[in-house]
């Protein structure tokens, strides 16, 4: 048995190994597929572009829209957090009011929107904008005419159709709203120019950086006057700065918390006006420091403005341009004398 075993093994062993001689089939190389490639999108990469694109590298001519912040009446506000760039200023009484620039987004609703003041002009002019308010100021109107300020106001014949009111209660002036598509279509109608070839002093790097030489900046107040405070909160996960009206979060009308990636604090001085009323006059031209803020760390920076109509540089404190970070910016004009703190 054991001999009838080993022939049955060397058998099998022999068809073995006659098997192994042959060629297996091939598969031509033509018809494998390579393996496909993963594509991978830089989300950082897609952020700049989509900025520069939608802000910064168009033509689109911007939209300035004055809005209210007298009080608590006029808050929660609409539309902010679709501006690319955001003046904030002092008027009367100790609050401030902001101005808005738009281009790029079809804002559906901004406001509550207010009267024009005669210093926000300097920063219409500059960048080239459409400007849009509700009212002005007597020195605000001998300048509109003066400069020639393409504008759309709220209290004049046909320019009030583009605005719609929100009343909380009788009397409340605190309730004109309005949109990018009623103010383009308005500015269509007066023969506006829609484009421009204008680029104000702003300008930004083509990537996001840190301000290595800066100091830490995780939190930041300007005191405008003794009722009113501005803020920012620098939100590490987001690297933006999420703002706040008298240490309190500045909610909008969407539930969102308003937010920037660059804050510059603009010092200049403010004074009475003169004229018999509590209005202030800025004298916007001329020269200064300031402190640039951003992805957490402040830097000391100086601004020139050679005129009223002139444009806004911003250098280093060394004299060397400073460039912004992509993103969103609020610029705040505060008095040198005003309480500041930023840590």
């Amino acid at each position: 048995m054991k001999a009838i075993y080993k022939a049955i093994a060397i058998i099998m062993l022999l068809t073995l190994l006659a098997g192994c001689g042959k060629d297996e089939p091939s598969v031509p190389a033509s018809t494998i597929e390579p393996p496909a490639e993963e594509v991978v999108v830089d989300k950082t990469v897609a952020e700049i572009d989509e900025f520069f694109k939608k802000y910064v590298d168009t033509k689109e001519r911007p939209v300035a829209v004055m809005v209210d912040n007298d009080d608590k009446n006029a808050r929660p506000h609409a539309g902010l957090d679709e501006a690319y760039l955001i003046y904030e200023m002092v008027v009367e009484g100790g609050a401030t009011r902001f101005m808005a620039l738009f281009r790029g987004d079809n804002t559906e609703k901004i406001g509550p929107v207010r009267s024009s003041r005669h210093y926000f002009l300097d920063y219409v002019m500059e960048n080239d904008a459409i400007y849009t308010h509700f009212g002005w100021s007597p020195k605000a109107i001998t300048d509109i005419s003066a400069f020639g300020i393409d504008k759309i106001n709220g209290v004049l014949g046909t320019d009030e159709s583009i605005f719609w009111r929100e009343q909380k209660y009788k009397g409340d002036w605190h309730s004109a709203y309005t949109s990018i598509e009623k103010i383009k279509s308005m500015a269509k109608q007066k023969g506006y120019a829609t484009e421009t070839e204008n680029k104000n002093g702003l300008e930004y790097a083509d990537m996001f950086f840190d301000l290595s030489d800066g100091k830490p900046a995780n939190s930041v107040s300007l005191e405008y006057s003794g009722m009113y405070r501005t803020g920012y909160t620098y939100n590490a996960e987001t690297k933006l700065y999420e703002k706040t009206i008298n240490g309190q979060p500045h909610k909008l009308q969407n539930g969102k918390t308003l937010a920037a990636k660059n804050i510059i604090v603009h010092y200049v001085h403010d004074t009475a006006l003169g004229d018999g009323t509590d209005r202030r006059n800025i004298n916007t031209a001329g020269s200064g420091k300031g402190v640039y803020i951003s992805n957490g760390n402040a830097i000391e920076i100086i601004w020139s403005k050679p005129s009223r109509s002139g444009d806004t540089v911003y250098k280093k404190a060394d004299g060397t341009k400073l460039l912004l970070n992509p993103g969103k910016t609020v610029i705040n004009l505060i008095s040198p004398s005003a309480k500041i703190t930023v840590e």
